[in-house]
């Protein structure tokens, strides 16, 4: 269901309001940051995949088994961390929540912030109501 003409300006509103009172935590909130890191991570990932390859046909053609060995084992690397950094990567529009004790403390301040702009929705919706 579309949002009407007068919710889609209070959303365009809170999001002025959001990214002027904290624009690192609402570019946060996009998630692009995440997903740039991510994508980066796997094209280095294919690029270090490239690399073990090249340096397992040298080992082959140097008859350097060790080379060959060590073009392997970071095929292997690459294709692990190609592989985990893919199924990681967020979806446009998707926020993934992060645990440990920095994870924990922003999500503190995520629910906080999103609890006073609730509060503040809220107060809004009460005033349109009370004027009309």
């Amino acid at each position: 269901m579309p949002l009407s003409e007068h919710e889609q300006r209070m959303l365009e509103q809170m999001e002025r309001a959001l990214y002027a009172e904290d624009p690192k935590f609402a570019t946060a909130l996009e998630g692009s940051g995440l997903r740039t890191y991510t994508r980066r991570r796997v094209y280095q990932a294919v690029a270090g995949f490239l690399v073990g390859i090249a340096l397992l046909m040298a080992g082959m053609v140097a008859q350097q088994i060790w080379i060959s060995v060590v073009g392997f084992l970071v095929m292997l690397g690459c294709a692990v961390l190609a592989v985990t950094g893919w199924r990681k990567a967020p979806k446009p529009g998707e926020q993934q929540a992060r645990g440990g004790a920095a994870g924990g403390r922003q999500a503190r301040q995520r629910r906080s912030m999103m609890h006073r702009i609730e509060e503040r929705w809220q107060r809004r919706r009460d005033e349109q109501q009370g004027g009309h």
